[in-house]
């Protein structure tokens, strides 16, 4: 009898639970955000606290380990760090044309320096 009960409590909590999961999958090639771990007291991108970004920048998915760990391409400044990544973690990249990004381009003398001319005052 209180087995009966036990398993009618865990079904109804399943149900609550299921009925707003999704299940996160990814191809290789998909580009994915990682996310900075919540550590008190620590700077992060010179930021303190809660506004202190979440998620580091774009990486690359080079494989799916198993349903719920992928490997990504991480850059060299990266490599003490393991490269294979819980899904939970991950957020997944979503194609803007509103993020792309227009440089200037640099006109570099013979020594490769350039000289920064000031382009307007803004304030006093």
């Amino acid at each position: 009898m209180i087995q009966y009960r036990l398993r009618t409590a865990q079904s109804r909590h399943q149900s609550y639970v299921d009925h707003r999961h999704r299940p996160l999958r990814f191809v290789v090639g998909d580009r994915v955000f990682l996310q900075v771990s919540h550590m008190k007291g620590v700077m992060r991108f010179g930021r303190r606290g809660k506004l202190s970004p979440r998620y580091t920048r774009l990486f690359e998915i080079l494989r799916a380990v198993r349903k719920v760990a992928y490997e990504l391409a991480l850059p060299r400044a990266l490599s003490a760090i393991h490269p294979v990544f819980h899904v939970s973690i991950l957020r997944r990249y979503v194609l803007d044309e509103s993020h792309v990004l227009q440089y200037d381009s640099v006109e570099l003398d013979d020594r490769m320096t350039f000289i920064e001319e000031l382009v307007a005052i803004l304030a006093r």
